[in-house]
């Protein structure tokens, strides 16, 4: 499979013995909400895509910690998010730090 994500990128790792791969986004456009539905979309390929060529590996989808904060602050799209269960590594872009693991 060839995954084409410009600047943004889908990567494996391991953490605390557990093999991730994580989904990086930016959230660079003019919406949040946009924005995700975009990452949404290419999270849940992904996820498929990691069940049948990679099953021990668990998906995250990374994204600044600001667009997660405005994205959790409407409830309707919380318990979607929570619906959907999610893993989200929550970053700084500025600190170039992970500030949540989440699920």
């Amino acid at each position: 499979m060839f995954i084409d994500l410009g600047a943004e990128k889908v990567i494996g790792a391991e953490r605390e013995g557990q093999k991730i791969a994580i989904e990086i986004k930016s959230f660079l456009g003019f919406s949040p909400l946009t924005d995700f539905y975009s990452a949404l979309g290419k999270y849940q390929f992904y996820l498929l895509a990691l069940r049948k060529k990679f099953p021990d590996r668990k998906l995250y989808l990374a994204m600044p910690e600001e667009s997660y904060v405005i994205l959790t602050n409407d409830s309707l799209l919380e318990e979607f998010i929570d619906e959907l269960n999610i893993s989200f590594i929550i970053y700084n872009p500025n600190k170039e730090i992970i500030t949540q693991w989440i699920k």
